[in-house]
């Protein structure tokens, strides 16, 4: 017989504390304002959750107002992973533009003005940054979320990354532990495979999380992938060996460990999100992310239950799920009583790194008229999500009044532009050239009938170059876009 939690006794009020669930809407529910209440102690927020930066300081002030040190959590890595400016496009570079430009400082400022963009909304844990190295070009979710393929840059901008979103008075949470840069699959549909030896892992995979540690991240999310060498049985989210034996032990890490969203089919396809939340909690991990599909209060409900009846069928300890919610409470005390710095934001410094990213090959001149900007469009991951805006479009018009535009893909794309552009110059704007044949193509086609096109590539600039005008901004940013349009117009 099932035994369903029902009261408020520590051991509920545990499994309530280990959850971060999320919502929909842009005013808290009275279903989460109760579990709140209840012992609930994180809230996570999507791009569906947020309207203004107005609206979402009110939304944090009324989860405040039930428990003022609720962890208010966000996927705001800058760059092509923006919630905060989900319509619009981020103000910041993402990391793979960092990572091109290779200052360290200047990541500490992004992601200090980034982190200070949140905290004055309320917001005070990030799940950012990716520490995930993209030593496989195919990779279909990482790619510019990464702030390179060499495991040296990558470890030393993580550490400054969160150095600089900590220094802002929002918690980091590094991500996908143990590395989530050599797949080729996307764990939101399924489960990814790392087949590297240990030597590997430890040089590559393992090296930013070292230096992330060293600087003191508040968070670690684990990845839902299978890497036989470190466990060939279960995914990390699910492993003891990853998260209590590696992680805990042989890295020495003692702050939060949040698992990826369970919904996600890598754990929901294999194991059910209630069975995955208990196997997580009694691997090592600390607190359950959910709600980026699953969004309601029945599903807070359902994991409650599960990791409760767990306990007192002897499946999980109990004591392993009050340490978990200890940690939970430590790094909400934290966020809490941290100081946040005063003064004027640098709200200019995403621009700027944005400029310095640009990689220019070829003879580009300006344009003298308004041209017709193509947009080679890939489907987004779910990461990414298809609600924000990229290109250089809008930015080009505001420089060269008549631009005009148009979105194209498939196999026809590249006659469709021809078409569509009549006489005006084009730029063919691209998202991974390298990973969709078909975009490859079009490129072939416009550059064969019209060699003045400009590329603009926006994702990670792998493709062999085609003697074409190019520009690399290494990401879709808002600011990226602003950047490449300014070069554009000789501006």
């Amino acid at each position: 017989m099932t035994t369903f939690a029902s009261g408020t006794d520590t051991l509920t009020r545990d499994a309530l504390t280990v959850l971060q669930p999320g919502f929909t809407g842009t005013t808290a529910p009275d279903w989460l304002l109760r579990r709140v209440g209840e012992g609930l102690a994180s809230v996570g927020l999507f791009g569906r959750n947020i309207a203004s930066a107005a609206q979402l300081a009110a939304l944090t002030a009324q989860l405040r107002a039930e428990r003022d040190d609720v962890l208010v959590a966000i996927d705001e890595e800058g760059g092509d992973v923006t919630r905060l400016e989900v319509r619009t496009g981020s103000s910041f570079p993402g990391n793979h533009a960092l990572g091109a430009i290779d200052d360290t400082d200047l990541t500490r400022q992004v992601a200090y003005a980034l982190g200070r963009r949140l905290a004055a909304c309320g917001v005070n844990f990030n799940w950012a940054p990716s520490a995930d190295v993209n030593s496989n070009p195919d990779n279909p979710v990482i790619g510019v979320r990464s702030f390179g393929a060499d495991p040296g840059l990558v470890a030393r901008h993580t550490a400054a990354y969160v150095t600089g979103l900590q220094s802002a008075g929002v918690a980091a949470c590094t991500k996908h532990f143990p590395g989530h840069g050599d797949t080729a699959v996307d764990s939101h549909h399924a489960m990814p495979r790392i087949d590297a030896d240990p030597e590997v892992l430890a040089a590559r995979e393992l090296a930013p999380f070292h230096a992330a540690i060293a600087a003191g991240t508040k968070a670690v999310m684990s990845a839902h992938i299978l890497v036989p060498a470190l466990d060939p049985d279960h995914p990390a989210t699910l492993s003891p060996r990853v998260l209590t034996e590696l992680l805990r032990g042989e890295l020495g890490y003692d702050g939060l460990i949040v698992t990826d969203g369970m919904e996600m089919q890598a754990i929901a396809g294999t194991y059910g999100i209630e069975r995955g939340s208990v196997l997580a909690i009694a691997a090592g991990a600390d607190a359950i992310c959910v709600g980026g599909g699953l969004a309601d209060d029945d599903t807070v409900r359902r994991l409650r239950d599960a990791l409760v009846a767990a306990v007192r069928a002897g499946e999980l300890a109990e004591e392993r799920l009050a340490d978990a919610a200890e940690r939970v409470r430590a790094l909400a005390q934290w966020t809490a009583g941290v100081s946040r710095p005063s003064g004027t934001a640098d709200d200019e410094v995403g621009l700027r790194a944005a400029r310095r990213a640009l990689r220019i090959t070829g003879d580009l001149t300006p344009l003298t008229g308004a041209p017709y900007v193509a947009a080679l469009t890939p489907v987004a991951n779910i990461a990414v999500g298809d609600e924000t805006p990229w290109g250089v479009a809008a930015e080009l018009a505001e420089f060269l009044p008549g631009t005009e535009s148009g979105t194209f893909t498939g196999s026809v794309a590249g006659g469709a532009v021809l078409a569509a552009a009549g006489e005006r110059r084009i730029v063919a704007v691209v998202r991974d050239e390298h990973r969709h044949p078909w975009m490859a193509a079009a490129l072939t086609t416009l550059l064969a009938a019209r060699p003045d096109t400009v590329v603009v590539e926006m994702g990670v600039p792998q493709a062999p170059p085609r003697g074409a005008p190019h520009i690399a901004t290494y990401g879709a940013a808002r600011v990226c876009g602003r950047a490449a349009a300014e070069v554009l117009a000789g501006r």
